[in-house]
């Protein structure tokens, strides 16, 4: 029986459950992506604070190894996210990664993320091996918003350039979000504010992801990088409407914290990844342990 999104908002951090007594870890397994979004900056670094980032990428049996070692050290951790550094479908590895969880450590809840290009065909997959909930970041329904988004986007080894490729992401988003809440299983969407693209399609957004069968909504704010650099990031302001335009439809999520694809540890408390992945502590030639 799936976790109901009520059960989650009890014992998952991330949903606002015991946030100061549960905690999480993100295994980094997934390499590449299939999408190509104009603000995302993926790398392998062991100082920067926000989703794409990860000192290493492991494999799925070094992922097991990592997760033993973290749950000695940590062990008020209940969930297993995958969150990249790419997409989690995008390759079998974080499919792969959950299989082995799903073996070793039953009782930990697992979660991902994904942009959903793939999420209606692997859809199944996600089903068979226990994944509670998952996150799919939708930024536009509207292709043409979509594209200005995104460069491009691969299927099945074919480029989709512009609103063709953008038509088609959230084609596939907006299905596999409806097969996944068929099913019992918890979607969050995730929106990446960008005022001056798709600040006015907030509320549109929240209002067909919750038709499609999310049960609560996200709204990041842009970090300006890539072909996005000369984009402002949206003001408390901007995103406050925001969170009321979506908040008329569906729950909205108020506390993400832009976590790297590798984050260990409690929310708002202490980060054990340093630990974990023996990150390099900035300016220093010495790993940091603690």
């Amino acid at each position: 029986m799936a976790n109901t999104y009520q059960n989650l908002q009890k014992s998952h951090p991330c949903f606002g459950g015991n946030r100061n007594n549960t905690g999480r870890i993100h295994l980094p397994v997934s390499p590449g992506c299939n999408i190509s979004c104009k603000f995302c900056d993926r790398k392998i670094n062991d100082d920067e604070e926000r989703p794409g980032v990860t000192s290493k990428v492991l494999t799925p049996k070094e992922a097991l190894q990592v997760l033993e070692k973290a749950l000695k050290l940590c062990p008020e951790i209940t969930v297993a996210g995958i969150a990249g550094p790419g997409d989690t479908l995008a390759t079998d590895y974080a499919l792969d990664t959950f299989r082995l969880i799903k073996e070793h450590y039953p009782q930990l809840i697992k979660c991902m993320s994904t942009n959903g290009l793939l999420l209606n065909e692997r859809a199944e997959e996600i089903i068979e091996v226990g994944v509670e909930s998952v996150t799919v970041t939708v930024n536009a329904v509207d292709p043409e918003i979509e594209a200005r988004l995104n460069r491009f986007t691969v299927y099945h080894g074919k480029v989709y350039i512009g609103i063709e490729g953008a038509a088609l992401l959230i084609e596939n988003q907006l299905k596999g979000i409806r097969k996944l809440a068929d099913a019992g299983i918890t979607v969050k969407v995730n929106t990446v504010l960008v005022p001056n693209i798709n600040g006015d399609h907030i509320e549109t957004i929240a209002k067909t992801v919750k038709e499609a069968g999310a049960s609560i909504y996200n709204i990041i704010p842009l970090i300006p990088q890539s072909d996005l650099s000369g984009e402002p990031a949206p003001v408390c302001a901007e995103i406050d409407e925001a969170r009321t335009a979506a908040g008329k439809h569906i729950d909205v999520f108020r506390h993400c914290q832009h976590c790297r694809a590798d984050a260990v540890g409690l929310l708002g408390g202490k980060d054990y990844g340093d630990m974990i992945y023996e990150r390099r502590v900035a300016g220093s030639d010495t790993f940091s342990h603690g």
